[in-house]
């Protein structure tokens, strides 16, 4: 699996999980680069900071020596992919490699259709405080250590990917219906969960309010988390305040500790749950595991936030109903006197056109919506939809801004301004911050 005489060339660097797995292998001692689109990415400070090599796309990048690592974004008919094939050089997918890779460690698999990053993120963290562990997070961050135990990693549902994998241990999220552009329906969606549970080695920890997990079958125990007296592993005297949340934590009745957690919404408690649960089975120190949540940073592009003169700009990158929804929540937890703006861009046509009407309920817990226009993936540039069709569901308004004019964000002070997007929304934002600045400056 690991040959230190060869270089791994990672197709697509850029992308989340690529480039945490490029880092990965590179903290390991392996020698590593990539190619990528030129235009920049978040992902690629920490690469360049590692002094990884990224190379534009093109078929001389492929030569002998090399183990080509390929994103699945890519087809195969990529330039990269096809010159690898005519050299004779084996193309590993990026799911197929991970499923090879965690075999020598105690391996937690975090999947759901929402939360995997922040989930994975908590998990990372709390477990490398007690335990030499390496990591996988979906906001682009990896780590390796040589004499790891551990290996926590996120596991994506997109095209049943994680079936790739046979984990020791699973976090279960939720299961949601998206990824409309694949999966047929929820029930479609279930199915592939329902796979990967039968796949999975020791336990599976799942959110006992989601209907689909409580459905789930599996040769393995089954343990679910939440705050109902049916849940094995319970929160309860949860106190949400704007510093954070408090609560403490019962396994089948048993008192195991009370926890603090600087991080805001419903969600991240469940979430934090899930991560405790996989502590307390493997018989960690909860006393640890205690000292090191009250730490957590978050993770990138995850409820980021900082000020500009008197406004909150938070960055997310919710990009579904359930995530805008919970998102919002957070805000309104961390700053409850204050007014919620939301920036939304669609990721999508097709997740836009079959979730339209949730996203619009979601989007209206805002106080206010701006929409930008709909952003097209690598694997979907066109769809029969517009953001106009969005907006027009939309009750807190719904106006649509451009890059070049963001000007009607500056009608509002002292307030949030969400922006929630897994596209370039970050360019609205930059946008936004460079007017409110200038519109300052002028003032002054």
């Amino acid at each position: 699996m690991e040959n230190q005489d060869l270089v791994y060339h990672f197709v697509g660097i850029k992308g989340s999980g690529m480039s945490s797995l490029a880092l990965v292998l590179h903290q390991k001692g392996l020698k590593v680069q990539g190619s990528d689109v030129t235009e920049y990415f978040f992902t690629q400070r920490d690469l360049e900071k590692a002094n990884i090599t990224i190379l534009p796309f093109a078929a001389d990048n492929i030569h002998p020596g090399l183990v080509v690592i390929a994103g699945n974004a890519f087809p195969d008919s990529h330039e990269e992919i096809v010159r690898a094939k005519e050299l004779g050089i084996e193309v590993i997918r990026y799911h197929d490699f991970i499923g090879q890779f965690i075999r020598p460690f105690t391996s937690v698999a975090v999947t759901g259709s929402h939360g995997k990053t922040s989930t994975t993120g908590l998990l990372s963290h709390v477990l490398s405080g007690v335990a030499p562990t390496s990591y996988l997070i979906g906001d682009g961050t990896g780590h390796g250590e040589v004499d790891a135990k551990f290996f926590a990693f996120e596991a994506c549902e997109y095209r049943r990917h994680f079936l790739a994998y046979s984990p020791d241990y699973v976090i279960m999220t939720n299961v949601d219906f998206d990824h409309p552009d694949y999966y047929k329906s929820i029930d479609d969606v279930f199915d592939a969960f329902q796979t990967m549970a039968h796949q999975v080695q020791k336990g599976i920890f799942a959110y006992g309010d989601d209907p689909y997990l409580r459905k789930l079958q599996a040769e393995v125990p089954i343990h679910y988390y939440g705050t109902n007296d049916d849940d094995d592993i319970q929160a309860k005297n949860i106190e949400r305040t704007t510093e954070g949340s408090a609560f403490d934590v019962y396994v089948k009745d048993q008192f195991i500790g009370h926890f603090v957690l600087p991080a805001y919404g419903q969600h991240n408690i469940m979430n934090a749950l899930g991560v405790i649960a996989i502590a307390y089975f493997e018989g960690l120190d909860m006393n640890l595991i205690a000292d090191e949540m009250k730490t957590f940073p978050g993770v990138k592009r995850r409820f980021s936030e900082k000020k500009v003169n008197d406004m909150i700009i938070v960055d997310d990158y919710a990009h579904h109903p359930s995530e805008i929804a919970a998102t919002i929540d957070a805000a309104r937890q961390k700053y409850p006197t204050k007014e919620i703006i939301a920036v939304f861009q669609p990721h999508t046509f097709t997740r836009t056109i079959a979730l339209m009407d949730d996203f619009a309920k979601a989007l209206d817990l805002a106080d206010q919506v701006f929409l930008c226009d709909i952003f097209g993936s690598a694997r979907e540039q066109k769809g029969d939809v517009k953001i106009e069709d969005l907006g027009a569901k939309i009750e807190k308004g719904g106006q649509v801004i451009q890059e070049d004019n963001v000007s009607p964000l500056l009608d509002y002070h002292d307030a949030v301004m969400v922006f929630m997007g897994a596209g370039d929304v970050q360019k609205f934002e930059r946008a936004y911050e460079k007017l409110l600045s200038e519109t300052t400056r002028n003032v002054l």
